[in-house]
């Protein structure tokens, strides 16, 4: 799907770039926008994500504590096994097998919500971006604005405007 959507947005780089030739008298013009760069830098994908380290961070904290102490407690059992009755072993076997199946629900549990707020944040700060690239666009009068590219002349990257465009309407 990635790979159609790369070729499918080449190709009409490429006949964009025919067509600008032809009707060249007209002022075809386009430019680029790199996602990837928006979400580094733009301050709106920045407070997104500091707003997740924040919902996130005691969770992780605690997780780690938790990893951390099952850790602790199976290299104390792997040191006194050998001394224990049988029934001692397995028993503080059986309960060092619960609290790790316990601690990889909730260590997946935890990925699963933060994926989800992540997606959730990400959706947000994609429609300001797209907002702001179509203001860009607008404003300046271009044909066609490209996410996806193989390769771009930066004279058609407009990734510059739209950031400062998204963080001035993020300032207010």
């Amino acid at each position: 799907m990635n790979t159609f959507r790369q070729n499918f947005s080449l190709a009409l780089l490429v006949s964009a770039t025919c067509v600008g030739g032809l009707v060249h008298a007209q002022d075809f013009k386009m430019g680029f926008v790199n996602t990837e760069r928006i979400f580094r830098e733009a301050a709106t994908a920045k407070q997104a994500q500091a707003k997740l380290e924040q919902e996130f961070s005691r969770r992780e904290k605690d997780l780690v504590e938790i990893g951390n102490n099952l850790k602790l407690a199976s290299e104390k059992f792997e040191r006194e096994a050998p001394t224990l009755a049988e029934s001692q072993r397995a028993a503080r076997q059986k309960q060092l097998i619960d609290q790790d199946r316990e601690f990889q629900r909730k260590r997946r549990e935890f990925q699963e919500d933060l994926n989800a707020r992540k997606n959730e944040e990400q959706q947000i700060v994609v429609e300001r971006a797209n907002r702001a690239v179509k203001q860009v666009a607008e404003s300046e009068k271009y044909d066609v604005i490209f996410q996806e590219a193989v390769y771009v002349n930066p004279k058609h990257d407009i990734t510059e405007k739209v950031i400062k465009t998204l963080n001035a309407s993020a300032a207010k």
